[in-house]
Order: structure tokens, then C-alpha cells, then sequence
């Protein structure tokens, strides 16, 4: 890509910040910036990291071979495709040529894309092809604050390899405020830029859900409130699964709301379907039903009202079953925190928690990384697909105690994934490619 930009940034609280993150660029390897809901940060940061590439090969006096691609991560497949369409209209260009994204199933990059969105996964399997990661320049690695197991490979990968790229830089983009450990995990010199976020008024309604009352009516009773109000604006309501979903679809529908449709929005969801939600209908009040998908890097257009029922699907280890289980758990502060922030962005909104005040009050801060959660067999196994190192010689922001490492060890080499020297089996291939806790891959294996 030969072509020069001049780079235009919309009225967002991130633009303000333009010339410190791209200054910092300059003179460190890795940049923090936190921003909370509505800064826009995860539309303008790629193009100020473009904007530092464009600067230093300027600056060289010659582009030297292909220029180095922005790289920015996303939690989601549904955030990485509507991101890169949204900056893509932002710089003008086509979607799929200087700006792309890719996710499982979905590789819509060319030959000239030098701004690529994707999800932490993808870049996470890119590892395995170019250990390097040669033809990033600038990674960004976006709502690092949720802490998947992707998310926390990738930022202890990106470690040890900036001790091997002296030109790699690392943007971390958090909502949270809890940014302080990221700074301390790459140096005590990394900066942390604080960005406000910028969004209307948003009123807090706390209506608790009846002793008789399951969570499909409580939902059904709180949007016949919305409409009763006769004010127009979109609802967007998350709920902890597709199950709960479908059910409040069920209870909504039966009711013949007059101008209303429900849309549903989960992961498992194909991308044509997910993005209806980016539609709005004249006329029409959207009931937006989503699951924690639409919880952070999304704008859904049109939302003025959010319904959090304040729970969610977590995955958990259980290690008196020795399974992984999902169940509902409460959400975080944090998480109802972004949750709120879904409205609010085009006018005032309103945010009904379907649970009580000293109920939130009393919540954890944050969400538990997902390390903390997970059995660390399925990590190990992990680890040993991906190529990645030992977990104990790993640099995990949390690492796990040597107690639940050890026994991890011991799980694999019961289930011959691994071998005495502690080596990836064949057997430990083929169930590493099994998206299930380690022990049920293995029956099923065996099953065959």
C-alpha cells in the first residue's frame, strides 16, 4: 500500500488523545489505555496505530518490502465484523481491501489490508504458522479487562516476543479501570493513558423480580412498562443464554405488542443473522435479546432502554465433579457497569436492573479471569497444541498455584494425552481439537 492518508477522527473523547497514544507509541513498546464506555476507542485507536506506521516508514524515507499490518484483537466474531466495517466507512475505503477482518469461517482480508480485525482466537492460531509474528507491527489487543484464556495467552505471548522485536508495539485497550496490573506486567514504565467516555444521562431503575415470577415474565413485565411510557427508542435486554432467549421471545411475542419485534442475538448465531441488529426500523421498537455478546465493542443503533437481569452464563470448574460446567452465575459490578453503557450513546437512556440496589452493591468488583476458572488439564492441553511454553515457565498476569498445575499434569498423563516426559501424545492431539473438558474428549475418543 503506497498510498498515504490523512487521517480525520471523529468528535470522540479518544481523539483528544491522539498525539499522547501515538507520542507513547514512539518511545514505548507497549501503551494501556483505558476508556470507558463511549470513548471510542475501539474504533480510533487502530487508525492512530496506523497513523504511527505510516509516520515511521515516512520517516525511513522508504517503505522497505510489504508494510506492517495493524493487528486488533477482538473478544467476539459479531465485534470484529462490525468494527471493521464501521472504520472502514470512517476511512473511506472498501471493506476487505485496506480494512478487513477475519474470524472462524469468515476471512474477509486481501492483499492490500494493513488494518485487520479479528478475534483473539484467530491471532492466537497465527502464532502457530509465524512464531514472529512478522508481519504485525502494531497489535491491539482490545477489552483485554474480560481476561479469556485467549486473551490472557496472547498478552503473556506478546511478553516474551517484544523481547525479540524491538519494532513491535503492543496497544492493551481496557474499560475497566483495573489497568494498573497491565502496566506493571510489561514494566513499570509502560504508560497509562485514561480516556472519559462520552454519553448521555443514563437513569438507574432498579425493579426486583416477584416471589412467584421467573426471569422470561419479570423481562416481559419491565418492557410492557417501557411501552406503556409511549417514549420511542430500542430495548436491548441480556439475558444468561439461548434457552432464556427463546423463552422470553415466547412470553413477548404472546403479549402482541403492537409495533414491536423481538430480535435475538447469541454467539452460536450465523454473522447474517447476528447483523440485523445493526438495523433499525422506522416505526418499529426493536426488543434486542442478547446474551453477554452484546456486553462490550458493540453499538447497537437505536438503544435507548437496557434490561439487565443481572446474571450470566459462566463456565466453571468443578473440581469435585472434575467437569466444566456452565452455570448462571451473578454478574460483576464491572459487567453491569457495561451493560448500562449500551444506552446512553445516541440520547438519554434508561437502565433497569432487574434485582435490587444492595444487590449490586454487594457484587464482586470484577469477573474472575477465566484461568481462575478453568481446569487447568484443558489449559495445559492447550498450551502443549499451540506450541506455547511450559505453563509454569509461562508468564500468565495470574498464574495458577503449583498445587492445580501439578494436578493438571496428572489428569493428562492418566488420560494418555501426555507421555512420561510430559510430551503431547497422538491421543493428546486428536483431543486437544475437541472443544470439551479434557476427560469427556477422551471418552469420547475411546467411544469411537
Amino acid at each position: 500500500m503506497e498510498e498515504e492518508w490523512k487521517f480525520s477522527y471523529p468528535d470522540l473523547p479518544v481523539s483528544g488523545a491522539r498525539d499522547e497514544v501515538i507520542s507513547a507509541l514512539r518511545d514505548h513498546q507497549v501503551v494501556v489505555v483505558v476508556g470507558a464506555t463511549g470513548s471510542g476507542k475501539t474504533t480510533q485507536l487502530p487508525k492512530m496505530a496506523l497513523e504511527y506506521l505510516q509516520e515511521i516508514s515516512a520517516g525511513s524515507g522508504k517503505v522497505v518490502g510489504k508494510r506492517k499490518l495493524v493487528g486488533c484483537t477482538q473478544p467476539r466474531r459479531i465485534a470484529a465484523a462490525s468494527v471493521a466495517k464501521r472504520v472502514a466507512e470512517e476511512m473511506e475505503v472498501s471493506l476487505g481491501e485496506e480494512v478487513g477482518y477475519q474470524v472462524r469461517f469468515d476471512d474477509v482480508c486481501g492483499k492490500n489490508t494493513v488494518l485487520k480485525f479479528m478475534t483473539d482466537g484467530i491471532l492466537l492460531a497465527e502464532t502457530q504458522g509465524d512464531v514472529r509474528l512478522g508481519g504485525y507491527g502494531v497489535i491491539i489487543i482490545d477489552e483485554a479487562h474480560e481476561r479469556s484464556l485467549n486473551i490472557d495467552f496472547l498478552l503473556g505471548y506478546l511478553k516474551r516476543l517484544l523481547v525479540e522485536r524491538a519494532d513491535l508495539r503492543v496497544i492493551i485497550s481496557s474499560a475497566t479501570m483495573d489497568a494498573g496490573g497491565f502496566s506493571d506486567f510489561y514494566g513499570k514504565d509502560t504508560p497509562v493513558i485514561d480516556v472519559e467516555g462520552r454519553t448521555f444521562p443514563v437513569e438507574t431503575r432498579y425493579l426486583e423480580s416477584r416471589a412467584d415470577e421467573d426471569i422470561s415474565r419479570c423481562v416481559a413485565r419491565c418492557v410492557d412498562s417501557i411501552s406503556k411510557e409511549g417514549e420511542p427508542g430500542d430495548v436491548l435486554v441480556f439475558l444468561p443464554g439461548e434457552r432464556e432467549i427463546r423463552e422470553c421471545a415466547e412470553v413477548l411475542e404472546g403479549r402482541m405488542m403492537a409495533s414491536t419485534v423481538v430480535l435475538p442475538l447469541y454467539a452460536r448465531m450465523g454473522m447474517a443473522e447476528q447483523q440485523r441488529v445493526f438495523n433499525t426500523i422506522p416505526g418499529v421498537r426493536r426488543v434486542v435479546m442478547a446474551t453477554n455478546v452484546a456486553e462490550t465493542s458493540l453499538t447497537i443503533p437505536g438503544i435507548v432502554y437496557v434490561v439487565d437481569t443481572g446474571v450470566a452464563r459462566v463456565s466453571r470448574w468443578n473440581p469435585s465433579r472434575q467437569v466444566q460446567r456452565l452455570q448462571v452465575e451473578k454478574i460483576s459490578k464491572a459487567s453491569a457497569r457495561q451493560r448500562k453503557g449500551r444506552c446512553g450513546r445516541i440520547s438519554d437512556g434508561v437502565c433497569y436492573r432487574l434485582y435490587g440496589e444492595e444487590d449490586f452493591e454487594e457484587r464482586d468488583e470484577f469477573t474472575d479471569p477465566e484461568i481462575k476458572r478453568s481446569s487447568l488439564a484443558g489449559v495445559i492441553l492447550r498450551m502443549k497444541f499451540l506450541g506455547l511454553p511450559e505453563i509454569d515457565e509461562f508468564p500468565f498476569l495470574d498464574p495458577p498455584s503449583s498445587k492445580h498445575v501439578a494436578e493438571g499434569y496428572r489428569t493428562l498423563r492418566e488420560i494418555d494425552a501426555l507421555d512420561e516426559e510430559n510430551e503431547l501424545t497422538g491421543i493428546g492431539k486428536t483431543i486437544a481439537r475437541v472443544p470439551v473438558e479434557p476427560r469427556l474428549a477422551r471418552m469420547l475418543l475411546e467411544s469411537v
